[in-house]
């Protein structure tokens, strides 16, 4: 069963863009998905808060509790994005196209459509907390230890509740061609908006023109793609589910360390 936390995750002014320097490009990687939160996760948890009436009392329950998960997500990344944007302004242009297409998209797609949207994009980041549990070595060695556990609980959440968008979907529409369309464009967005954010903080940290950073962006582009795009596809099948899927055991456990850490925040 999920859990409300609201923890306590000061990310200070002084903290750098590049928070690890023996891991570069994944670590501008991760900002750039960062960047992203809050202009997709307050859709989704728009999208699923919608649904709620359509669903039994045992899955209403989840949604309720993922919708204010999602919100407090994007508010401690909204947080840590104001420091990434003080320290390379430049990150503000693809932020704006952030807000404007998802805001165009959240403004005129359907609940059908938006709920896809969520379902879809809760696999692509379920696929990345799975990917994720593979490049441990990239979080521990020499990161700063509050964008690790920032990084970290959001993930662990993404495989807590990794089926609720998906049942709130299925009980409202379940159309696995519209999951399935729903689910490219979620991944061509991610590709595009991560891949310009990316490129700013590099040519920033002036490691842009270095080849060897070509050769590991590429590698994790490609680990990740070959990660999260046949995850995607068996996920838009007839007849299958999240909950058929494998969950990494140590996010749980990470899940009850930070909880004695932080304490369980439940927002009022």
């Amino acid at each position: 069963m999920a859990s409300l936390r609201r923890p306590d995750l000061d990310v200070g002014a002084g903290t750098e863009v590049v928070w690890n320097r023996q891991s570069t490009e994944f670590v501008v990687a991760a900002d750039a998905v960062s960047l992203l939160m809050p202009f997709v996760e307050p859709w989704f948890a728009a999208s699923v808060r919608r649904a709620i009436p359509a669903l039994d009392p045992s899955a209403a329950a989840a949604a309720r509790t993922f919708v204010r998960q999602e919100l407090e997500h994007q508010r401690q990344h909204r947080r840590f994005n104001a420091v990434l944007t003080a320290r390379c302004p430049r990150l503000s242009r693809p932020q704006e196209r952030m807000r404007r297409v998802y805001g165009w998209l959240a403004r005129t797609r359907s609940l059908r459509f938006s709920l896809a949207f969520a379902a879809a994009s809760e696999t692509i980041a379920y696929s990345l907390a799975r990917w994720t549990s593979d490049h441990l070595a990239e979080f521990l060695r020499g990161a700063d230890p509050v964008v690790v556990d920032l990084f970290v609980w959001h993930l662990a959440e993404e495989v807590e509740h990794k089926s609720v968008a998906f049942d709130a979907w299925s009980a409202l529409d379940g159309s696995r061609w519209r999951y399935a369309r729903a689910g490219c464009l979620s991944l061509v967005l991610l590709g595009w908006f991560t891949l310009w954010s990316i490129a700013v903080m590099l040519h920033a940290d002036r490691r842009l023109r270095l080849p060897g950073t070509w050769w590991r962006l590429s590698r994790l582009v490609l680990s990740f793609t070959f990660e999260a795009v046949p995850t995607l596809l068996v996920s838009s099948m007839p007849g299958h589910h999240p909950d058929q899927l494998t969950d990494p055991a140590w996010y749980q456990a990470w899940l009850i360390d930070f909880d004695a850490r932080q304490g369980l925040r439940r927002p009022a």
